[in-house]
């Protein structure tokens, strides 16, 4: 719902891929015990293949971890528990689509869309959660018409992203090469001050004391 819009499927094939409510398997976790993985188009029902973290259906381990610290920051949990807690989101992640894909062919619509998500929450008793999702639905608006915004002021400049990088990249070496060549000047006044015994004349912006 962040991205604005999900592409929608049909009824019939987005419920025989998520096989919700009661496939086999399906309280093991997304995918597991119907022998075919989701994440991979015309997989065969035999032995599956091992998924990598981008193909599973899941949310990232890496948010929810991050999620159970901040609720429970001084509890201990398993392993067994955040895979239970990560299948359980999942789980209803898949489902609340599900409702939101037919009601978004109720309405003839080809994109599920924020409503759409709204509505099935409502209807399957989740109406307590519309008003946070909305608002995460609008701060989310707001964060894309802001970058909208500033990548139409770069362009009003008359000045592409590409080429302000650039810019900066050269800048970035232009200094490099500067510091290089300072240090590799302050060596040869070390080398000629042992040659000649002369002592070595202080930086003009250093303290005198």
């Amino acid at each position: 719902m962040s991205g604005g819009v999900v592409s929608s499927t049909s009824s019939t094939s987005t419920s025989g891929r998520m096989n919700i409510g009661g496939g086999a398997g399906r309280g093991a976790g997304v995918g597991a015990g119907s022998g075919v993985n989701p994440g991979v188009p015309g997989a065969s029902s035999g032995a599956p293949a091992a998924p990598t973290e981008e193909d599973e259906l899941t949310i990232p381990r890496a948010a929810m971890n991050k999620m159970l610290k901040e609720l429970l920051p001084n509890v201990r949990i398993a392993n067994e528990s955040r895979e239970l807690v990560l299948n359980c989101c999942s789980e209803f992640i898949h489902h609340i689509a599900t409702h939101a894909n037919e009601v978004c062919n109720q309405h003839h619509k080809k994109t599920i869309n924020a409503e759409h998500i709204l509505t099935a929450l409502d209807n399957l008793g989740f109406s307590e959660y519309c008003e946070d999702a909305h608002r995460v639905f609008t701060d989310c608006k707001e964060v894309a018409a802001k970058r909208r915004k500033q990548s139409s002021r770069l362009e009003h400049l008359g000045v592409p992203e590409e080429e302000l990088l650039r810019q900066q990249q050269e800048l970035f070496a232009k200094a490099r090469q500067e510091q290089a060549e300072q240090a590799q000047q302050d060596w040869a006044n070390i080398q000629q001050a042992a040659v000649t015994g002369l002592p070595i004349a202080p930086d003009s912006d250093e303290d005198e004391y």
